[in-house]
């Protein structure tokens, strides 16, 4: 049997977490909209004012998966949740119990910091994380439309501040 380690990101594992984000962006289909780069990622992951946190997965000792993530807050419960933005095992590593060691990582460490809920999106083609996360328990929150402003819209709209 396989031994799964997991630990917190270092600076020198960016180049690991850019190839990780890599993959899954290939996976989702979505490799062109990758323009992330080692300098922005070390500083918004270890600079002064650090954005998010990555656990790396490891079987055997090899890293082949990672959890990126962040607070948020609920204004409805007064409390602060982790929201998991992406969470990559490699083909290799899958049935593995990886996928559900970091997020069984990831819930303790919302419980530990006292959130009030760990939440994330999973794109609507993708039965075998949709059947994963059901597993799980995990529920999806079909009454609420996700939305998003970037590029030329978000900087449009900014314009318009005080």
């Amino acid at each position: 049997m396989s031994r799964i380690q997991l630990r917190p990101a270092q600076r020198d594992d960016i180049p690991l977490i850019l190839g990780l984000i890599r993959e899954l962006a290939e996976y989702e289909k979505l490799s062109e909209h990758v323009v992330a780069d080692a300098a922005q990622m070390a500083e918004h992951l270890f600079g002064s004012r650090p954005f998010a946190e990555v656990l790396i997965g490891e079987l055997d000792g090899e890293p082949v998966g990672f959890a990126l993530f962040f607070h948020n807050y609920s204004t409805f419960l007064g409390k602060p949740g982790i929201y998991l933005e992406d969470l990559y095992v490699r083909s290799s590593a899958r049935g593995t119990g990886l996928g559900k060691a970091l997020l069984a990582e990831l819930a303790h460490l919302a419980v530990s910091r006292g959130c009030g809920r760990l939440e994330w999106a999973v794109l609507d083609w993708n039965e075998p994380a949709l059947g994963f996360y059901h597993s799980l328990g995990a529920r999806p929150q079909d009454d609420w439309t996700g939305y998003r402003l970037s590029g030329a819209a978000l900087s449009e709209l900014a314009q318009h501040a005080g």
